[in-house]
C-alpha cells in the first residue's frame, strides 16, 4: 500500500459487487481469510454476503458502501447507514494481508468523520458477534462501547453464513462522535 498518499475512499457503485463480494468473503470465511486476524471461519462457514446483498447496500437511500482502494486496487469496504440520530457501521472488511498495518484504524476514523461531518450524527453503532472477543477488544481500543444490547444471531439463515456453534449472537456496540 502507498502509505505516502494513504487510502482513496470512494462510493461504491453496481460494477464493484464482484470485487466487493470477494474481498469480504476473503477477509472472513475460508482459508484465505486466515492470512488476516479477522476470520469468522473457525464459528461460521459458507458465505457471509452475495451479489445480490452487496448491491442491495448500494442502491438503498441514505446508505453508502464505501470502496477504500490504493494504487488502484480495491483493498478495503466499509458500509454506512444514516439512521436518524446515528449510523450504523457494517460490513467492514480489509484484504487479509494487509490487516494489522492501521488501514483498518484509517478507515473507521473516516467513516467516524463523514458520518459526524456530512450526515451530523453524534453517535456510531455497529453489531459483532459477540464471542469475537479478540475483533470487539479492537473495536473498544477505537473508543466503541459494549452495551450488552445483544439481538439473535439469524440461525438457519444461510445469507449469513452455517454456524459451527449454538452460543452465536450479536452485541451493540456504540460510540459517541463529539
Amino acid at each position: 500500500m502507498d502509505t505516502a498518499t494513504g487510502p482513496g475512499f470512494r462510493p461504491a457503485t453496481a460494477e464493484d459487487v464482484p470485487a466487493l463480494v470477494a474481498l469480504i468473503e476473503s477477509a472472513y470465511r475460508g482459508d484465505a481469510s486466515r492470512a488476516g486476524w479477522t476470520t469468522e471461519a473457525d464459528i461460521l462457514e459458507g458465505r457471509r454476503t452475495d451479489p445480490e446483498g452487496v448491491l442491495a447496500v448500494i442502491e438503498k437511500a441514505d446508505s453508502r458502501l464505501v470502496a477504500v482502494e490504493s494504487d488502484g486496487e480495491l483493498v478495503a469496504c466499509c458500509q454506512l447507514e444514516h439512521r436518524g440520530d446515528h449510523a450504523y457501521f457494517g460490513m467492514f472488511a480489509v484484504r487479509p494481508t494487509l490487516q494489522g498495518a492501521g488501514l483498518g484504524k484509517t478507515i473507521i476514523a473516516e467513516a467516524e468523520r463523514f458520518a459526524r461531518d456530512e450526515w451530523g450524527v453524534r453517535e456510531m453503532h455497529m453489531t459483532v458477534i459477540s464471542v469475537r472477543e479478540d475483533l470487539i477488544a479492537w473495536y473498544e481500543r477505537r473508543g466503541y462501547t459494549r452495551t450488552g444490547q445483544t439481538s439473535a444471531f439469524p440461525y438457519g439463515n444461510e445469507r449469513f453464513g452455517q454456524p459451527t456453534r449454538d452460543d452465536l449472537e450479536f452485541e451493540l456496540l456504540t460510540k459517541k462522535l463529539g
